[in-house]
């Protein structure tokens, strides 16, 4: 990357505008809230992650290494509910869409930038009630919150983690309000709807998920309160509830919820392929209509969670059929990513290896889910690790792929320095090798029959947990080595031009770091996007 690099040229940007503590506290600039939001997300993985490697070493023995069963239990239900609601739902849009979107769209911020604060302060608030949660003893009824288990029966912190998934709820519903007014409004002059960068399409159909799917966690969690604290039989059958009604509600919400994981991922590698590729994306309009069918189609098959719930043979029927048909506009993502790749002049920089990583995870995690979205199978290894391995899969081989691969694309817009490449690309591959070695012995895990959330299991499942195991503690490390050479390159690393990578889109037209309003000028524009035929004529982009 040296040859990016460029001379100092002390400026005023936003992140030097102002200092203190109160001037990053009461910011409405986006920018800055995305680094809030940055931090915060990043203290909860960390969280997320030590409950996970404590769960694998205690598995690396059949009766157990570490942990009594009742600790386990917490483990995994703190380990879900963290990383699902407070890591890999707000990671991309928080993080990379409060600091992205405006600049994409050539505006000056947010629809509402005071709501935008407001959203993260009413995460933090969520946040902290499920920290409370957990050193006040923490919970264990899972990520899923079934009833009537969690409604009458544990007497964990039950109400305190649920009340703060149930908090943060609001500031995912108050983000995708903002980005959808944003989006519909504010867009620059000559900016129509199909010269939207797609990590702007994936974004949009983010928010529709964030709109219409939260508030209904967030009744069936305050259902669950409701039935805790003054026993109504809305879920136990012994008050004339149904516990069959929860997972209903609960799935309508959180099968969408997998695709606000992976949508906003998506969009960041339809924007990595082309640049590190040098290619315009082949199949635009494919692409971004797949992202609207994708969330369409997401809200009909969450039946499939319950295909051994009871429910009639005929309404399962739909719902394999339904959850086989969102693998369509899937497919077509990877095609056109594929096709693109295709005579390109690839580079093999940190964010494509990245990128590169997802579309291969991604694969995988998709295919396997064909197999749980026919009955027969589901029936099989319906809660085995084989559901375990398949979902990492999606939402962390895909997710965290596409949200490591997009920041490192952005960290010289972010802070206005690079990071050593070297080190990246390194990361990038034990990442992968790690997470390979860690989640794909539990296909075989669960197809051998091995549950999922037990503390121990027979000892002919022994070999496989403990390649899992070693895989593990190499993906850990492929997730501290970034944490490290980032933090250096914010306060160290060498200066990046305003275009680094040589990549089209608005956002690489302002400087690096961007000025508080983003741009000097609103931007007009005339092209399509990905115009790297342009490029690849002798004509400089942006």
């Amino acid at each position: 990357m040296s040859s990016a690099e460029v001379a100092i040229e002390p400026r005023i940007h936003y992140l030097n505008v102002d200092y203190g503590i109160k001037s990053w506290l009461l910011t409405t600039d986006h920018k800055r809230i995305a680094w809030l939001y940055l931090m915060a997300i990043t203290f909860f993985f960390t969280i997320g992650g030590v409950a996970a490697t404590l769960m694998r070493l205690n598995l690396l023995e059949p009766q157990g290494l570490l942990l009594e069963p009742e600790t386990y239990n917490k483990l995994f239900s703190i380990h879900g509910i963290i990383m699902v609601f407070f890591f890999l739902v707000p990671s991309i849009p928080a993080v990379l869409g409060n600091f992205l979107l405006p600049m994409m769209l050539g505006a000056r911020d947010v629809a509402f930038p005071r709501l935008n604060l407001l959203s993260w302060y009413i995460f933090m608030t969520g946040g902290s009630l499920m920290v409370y949660a957990v050193v006040a003893g923490g919970v264990d009824t899972g990520w899923t919150f079934y009833t009537p288990l969690s409604s009458l029966y544990l007497n964990t912190h039950v109400m305190a983690a649920a009340g703060g998934v149930f908090i943060a709820g609001f500031s995912s519903i108050l983000t995708g309000l903002n980005f959808v007014v944003t989006i519909h409004k504010m867009r620059a002059p000559g900016l129509t709807w199909f010269r939207l960068p797609l990590f702007v399409w994936s974004m949009y159909a983010a928010s529709i998920i964030f709109i219409i799917g939260t508030p209904v966690v967030a009744i069936s969690l305050a259902l669950m309160g409701i039935e805790r604290f003054f026993h109504v039989g809305i879920f136990d059958p012994a008050l004339g509830g149904d516990p069959v009604l929860f997972q209903h509600l609960f799935w309508f919400y959180s099968h969408p919820a997998v695709y606000v994981m992976i949508l906003p991922s998506m969009g960041v590698i339809s924007e990595l392929i082309p640049t590190f590729s040098k290619k315009k994306i082949f199949g635009y309009h494919f692409v971004a209509f797949s992202s609207i069918a994708i969330a369409a189609i997401g809200f009909l098959v969450w039946g499939h969670h319950m295909f051994v719930s009871g429910q009639s043979v005929y309404a399962g029927l739909v719902f394999s059929a339904l959850s086989m048909a969102v693998a369509i506009p899937s497919a077509i993502k990877v095609f056109n990513w594929t096709a693109t790749l295709y005579k390109g002049s690839i580079s093999y920089e940190a964010p494509m290896l990245y990128a590169l990583g997802f579309i291969g995870l991604f694969t995988i995690g998709g295919l396997t889910g064909l197999y749980l979205a026919s009955m027969g199978l589901d029936q099989h290894v319906h809660d085995t690790y084989f559901v375990i391995a398949h979902f990492h899969y999606i939402m962390v081989g895909g997710a965290v792929m596409g949200y490591l691969g997009g920041i490192h694309y952005w960290w010289p817009k972010m802070t206005g320095r690079l990071y050593p490449d070297g080190w990246a690309r390194v990361a990038a591959i034990i990442i992968f090798v790690g997470f390979n070695l860690t989640f794909f012995p539990q296909f075989i895990l669960g197809y051998l029959g091995m549950p999922r959330r037990y503390a121990v299991y027979p000892a002919e499942f022994h070999t496989l947990n403990v390649v899992s195991t070693a895989g593990a503690s190499i993906l850990g490390l492929g997730y501290i080595i970034p944490l490290i050479y980032l933090a250096w390159s914010a306060r160290y690393g060498p200066i990046a031009g305003p275009n680094p990578w040589k990549s089209t889109g608005l956002e690489w037209t302002t400087s690096s770091p961007p000025i508080t309003h983003n741009f000097e000028e609103t931007p007009v524009v005339t092209e399509e996007p990905y115009g790297y035929d342009r490029l690849a004529e002798g004509i400089p982009v942006a």
